[in-house]
């Protein structure tokens, strides 16, 4: 027969919850992300593309290996939801959870995307970050999160019950499905968890559930990546604006956001070595 657990404190409670933590994935032996290159090849960069996605919309863009690419804020406060995938194959993708835990669940310059298994290796380095000195704030909130997922219509199904089509989601796909010349169907199933560009995240103390504020971003601000990759890439302008109302709707103002690439003189990228997919044998113990 199946007893209810007794969920009072037990004897023994503090001494439980006093035990330390540990680090579940210490990053000190990560490959190096060669930092003082990339700052120094940043000095003789030329911007050679730009494309801009509109408000509610989502662009693609493709960033050779060894290239820089912005993201911009041009007109006002807005957040973007940043897709990536290796340019010659879709199914080596951002993997959110595993640039969270190798990293922390907001990323700023020095950390590095990294791509989805078996391939598990940088995709892009944060090169730059105009609101890096924004920190934590007192609500606990920092800036450029790995923690939420992208809005969606499925789960705004859910909780508003009605249909709503230019969710970061939907955007996504269609951008992917025109960049591929694919249906929408199928690009769906490559969109995934996202960088939430810009977006201001954290944690409740209380409850502990996912919130957002208005983003500190402001026109001129940006955030640069160093492609360690062929990269194909999408950003959704979210239709939560600047996300200190609510999103998933056309009530938020909108803006714009750029996509810039940028191309450093090749001599100064000398010396510099180009990750390859994980090493790991794939045997899994057979």
């Amino acid at each position: 027969m199946q007893t209810i657990r007794d969920i009072s404190a037990s004897a023994d409670a503090e001494e439980r919850r006093s035990k330390p933590p540990v680090v579940v994935y210490p990053n000190e032996t990560l490959p190096p992300a060669g930092m003082n290159i990339l700052q120094a090849a940043r000095q003789s960069m030329t911007k050679v593309a730009e494309v801009i996605v509109p408000p509610r919309e989502a662009g693609s863009f493709r960033v050779p290996k060894g290239h820089f690419f912005r993201i911009v804020s041009m007109e006002g406060s807005q957040v973007g939801d940043l897709n990536l995938w290796n340019a010659d194959d879709l199914s080596e993708r951002f993997f959110s959870g595993k640039t969270r835990a190798l990293h922390a669940t907001h990323v700023g310059v020095g950390d590095r995307l990294w791509s989805s298994l078996p391939h598990l290796r940088p995709m892009a380095t944060i090169t730059h970050d105009t609101l890096g000195w924004y920190g934590w704030d007192k609500d606990g909130a920092g800036v450029h999160d790995v923690i939420g997922t992208r809005c969606d219509p499925y789960t705004n199904r859910l909780l508003k019950g009605d249909n709503y089509h230019h969710c970061c989601h939907s955007n996504l796909s269609r951008a992917l499905a025109s960049e591929m010349n694919m249906s929408v169907r199928e690009a769906e199933a490559h969109v995934h968890d996202v960088l939430n560009v810009f977006m201001c995240t954290g944690f409740t103390h209380d409850t502990h559930q996912y919130f957002m504020k208005a983003s500190p971003v402001r026109p001129g601000d940006f955030i640069e990546f160093f492609a360690e990759i062929d990269l194909l890439g999408a950003l959704s302008a979210c239709p939560g604006g600047d996300c200190g109302s609510g999103h998933s709707s056309d009530a938020a103002p909108c803006y714009p956001l750029g996509v810039e690439i940028w191309r450093p003189h090749p001599e100064s990228l000398a010396g510099r070595t180009f990750p390859e997919r994980n090493a790991y044998s794939r045997t899994h113990g057979l």
